[in-house]
């Protein structure tokens, strides 16, 4: 029976004993004389897989939300240092499925889609790169602990990067300014450690394409990430996309806002303050803002009442922000218990609200799929399917902004669109910065530094840091955690934001339609490739020629007639 979170019994698995489990089910799996047995041996193979993942996500869960805690550390560099002596015996068992005599009957019970799948994981699993990936989850861990450590005293408050945050929203120029500086400062001084930790990241990835035999990491990252429908020389026509349709409208917006703000310039710590008397902030703190969501998801459909019920009944949330706890926002799951998790780090502006639409979209669809798709690799798509399902989300909770935001949800949902539809250059220059620094990876800190902010002036002309030399050099790119972590990952977001624009264009014209959509979307999970489930969604492919000016033409048309 599923607790609350926080009572789940933990318990440490034994990996060597799951390896010897593996063995034995590839044996049964091999030796299997009628598809019957070799389903039952993947069953139970999933069954084992369920057990290890659901472990590993508990201890992971309890190390973000205190990084200081010594026995959840301990238990993440365990699964870092053992999970990888799997690699073998599960390679071994997807070949006895993709070599076998029932390889014909697997496809036809889970699809064509499924084998596509394993014959994938076995081009990037291998024995020869454990030590690599170990060393990886090292330096990942490294990395999260050098960025949750980082404080500094701002108007006798002492706060992260997060908490630094509302104040360059503040109404105050000179008080955004002020955190602003606060905010390059520290990672200005923690420059020194996270070039250290990137250099190293980069280089054991470009080890272990190497090893695999990969003409880059590139390469390699594309097939770790599912990447089987489009190329490289995909994403870059869709960055130039971007840089022509996207980028000349961002441009006019920020020109309009430094006008409505009365500034002579928009620089970076203006950005974020879209009206001169304050954004929209919620109206009260988390649990307000709790209920408030309760009420909307019990009205959105008879699915988002069950599946947030099911949320709040078992407190799957953490969503403060406090001293210690690693940074960002993310969904994951539990799936011994079918349970979605969002993590956050409130700080009493918008972006929290954001986080109960971001985060929910993506704990809803992992709350349908896990009850509807009895594969676990087909619970979930690629990332840039994912995201769909969490920025659609957003927009579909429009209608219920009131609920947070009292008389400023129209303003609200105009700073929203504005933001969602800005940051497209900025994920364009992340992801155009990963290609680069991959496909060099010898390159030192400085020289990384004078691509992102040749990069920048590529797709963000407007940028201007007021003079700050640290981010005038290049060191913006440290911000975002996704470059460390999860590399070539970001790109997703703005493939997805192009089609969740597309849902938001039909949501104004029909919207039972534009749910019903979604809800296709959600259902089907990761049965198919990225092509086939937009095909089914009615989406159109990010990628083909006008399909970006197609889809924010009339978020740009909605941003410049807004009036304000």
């Amino acid at each position: 029976m599923m607790q609350k979170f926080s009572e789940l019994p933990y318990t440490r698995p034994d990996v060597a004993a799951a390896v010897e489990q593996y063995e034995a089910l590839q044996k049964a799996l091999s030796g299997a004389e009628t598809y019957a047995q070799a389903r039952e041996a993947f069953r139970k193979a999933e069954a084992l897989e369920t057990e290890l993942s659901t472990a590993e996500s508990i201890a992971s869960i309890r190390n973000t939300m205190d990084t200081t805690d010594a026995f959840y550390d301990a238990e993440v560099a365990y699964f870092n240092e053992n999970l990888p002596a799997l690699i073998p015996v599960t390679k071994a068992f997807t070949e006895a499925i993709v070599n076998g005599p029932f390889r014909a009957d697997f496809e036809r019970e889970y699809g064509a889609h499924f084998i596509r799948l394993l014959e994938n994981s076995l081009l990037v699993q291998d024995a020869r790169i454990i030590g690599d990936l170990v060393r990886e989850s090292e330096l990942s861990v490294a990395y999260s602990k050098a960025a949750a450590a980082c404080k500094t005293e701002f108007r006798g408050e002492t706060c992260n990067f997060y908490g630094l945050l509302k104040h360059m929203e503040s109404t105050d120029r000179a008080e955004r300014r002020e955190a602003f500086e606060k905010w390059a400062a520290l990672y200005a001084d923690a420059s020194t450690e996270l070039d250290r930790i990137y250099d190293e990241l980069v280089a054991v990835r470009a080890a272990m394409a190497e090893k695999l035999g990969f003409e880059s990491y590139t390469a390699l990252a594309y097939r770790n990430r599912q990447r089987l429908d489009y190329t490289p020389e995909h994403v870059e026509k869709f960055r130039e996309q971007v840089r022509t349709v996207v980028t000349p409208a961002v441009a006019r917006m920020f020109e309009a806002q430094a006008k409505r703000l009365g500034v002579d310039k928009l620089r970076y710590y203006d950005e974020s303050l879209v009206f001169p008397g304050g954004n929209a902030h919620p109206i009260g703190g988390k649990d307000d803002m709790l209920r408030a969501a309760a009420e909307m998801y019990g009205a959105l459909s008879p699915e988002t009442k069950e599946f947030f019920d099911f949320m709040t009944e078992h407190a799957l949330f953490d969503l403060e922000t406090r001293p210690g706890k690693h940074l960002g926002g993310y969904c994951t799951s539990l799936p011994a218990y079918k349970a979605p998790f969002i993590f956050s780090n409130f700080n009493g502006t918008a972006a929290d609200v954001d986080v109960l639409t971001h985060e929910a979209g993506h704990a809803f669809q992992c709350y349908l799929s896990e009850r509807l798709i009895p594969v676990s690799m087909l619970q979930s798509s690629t990332s840039e399917i994912n995201e769909i399902h969490s920025m659609a989300m957003e927009f579909f909770t429009y209608p219920w902004m009131d609920k947070f935001f009292g008389a400023r949800a129209d303003e609200y949902r105009y700073a929203h669109l504005c933001d969602a539809f800005a940051c497209l250059p900025y994920i364009v220059c992340v992801d155009e910065f990963q290609h680069e620094v991959y496909a060099k990876p010898d390159m030192t800190a400085a020289e990384r530094r004078s691509v992102w902010r040749a990069l920048e002036q590529k797709y963000m002309p407007w940028r201007d840091y007021d003079g700050n030399a640290f981010l005038e050099g290049g060191g913006f790119w440290m911000q975002k955690q996704h470059i460390f972590l999860y590399p070539f990952y970001y790109i997703d977001y703005a493939l997805a934001q192009v089609c969740a624009f597309s849902l938001y264009d039909e949501m104004k014209r029909d919207r039972a339609g534009a749910w019903a959509r979604y809800m296709n979307l959600c259902k089907a999970g990761g049965t198919k490739g990225y092509f086939d489930l937009l095909h089914d969604a009615g989406i159109p492919v990010p990628f083909e020629d006008g399909a970006v000016e197609q889809a924010v033409r009339g978020v740009i048309e909605e941003i410049e007639s807004a009036g304000y």
